[in-house]
């Protein structure tokens, strides 16, 4: 039997396990002052309990997340079948001095060793702080598009396997 949409332990599954190591980029969705829809494309680095993204301290999403606040990720593949990783949760924010060491890390795991050296080294020129942004995850949904799918398409082809 498949574990719920939903549930938490659908990070320990394989297909999500893959997303949270690869390359891809996140797409972090927050409720910007004015209380409307915000997303972004972000690296992201996956600790084994939070999804952690380092940005400006004077980045405006830095303006809109506080503490406590409900936020909803998605990293997803673009080709067929589909992998997704969905995670609704609440936001944690820091700052920190430096350059962040999950933000060291996910350059490196997005970019490759040589390049994410290259990158951090001019980063480290210009960067005094670097904020974090945690989503500690309260919802978990995988689809894969092989068995598991959006849930009107499930229902319908439930629907059509009982006709």
């Amino acid at each position: 039997m498949t574990t719920r949409q939903g549930s938490l332990a659908l990070l320990d599954d394989e297909v999500a396990q893959r997303l949270l190591r690869s390359p891809l980029p996140a797409r972090l969705a927050y409720s910007w002052t004015d209380g409307s829809p915000r997303v972004v494309p972000i690296g992201f680095h996956w600790n084994g309990k939070e999804l952690v993204f380092g940005t400006p301290p004077d980045a405006p999403k830095m303006r809109a997340l506080r503490d406590g606040d409900r936020a909803a990720v998605s990293i997803d593949t673009d080709e067929m079948p589909y992998k997704v990783l969905q995670i609704r949760g609440r936001v944690r924010t820091d700052t920190v001095e430096g350059i962040a060491p999950e933000y060291e890390a996910m350059t490196v795991r997005m970019l490759g060793e040589e390049q994410g050296r290259a990158w951090l080294t001019t980063l480290r020129a210009i960067t005094t702080q670097m904020s974090r942004v945690f989503v500690t995850p309260e919802w978990v949904a995988v689809l894969d598009f092989e068995s598991r799918f959006p849930s009107a398409l499930e229902r319908a082809m439930e629907h059509a396997a009982s006709a």
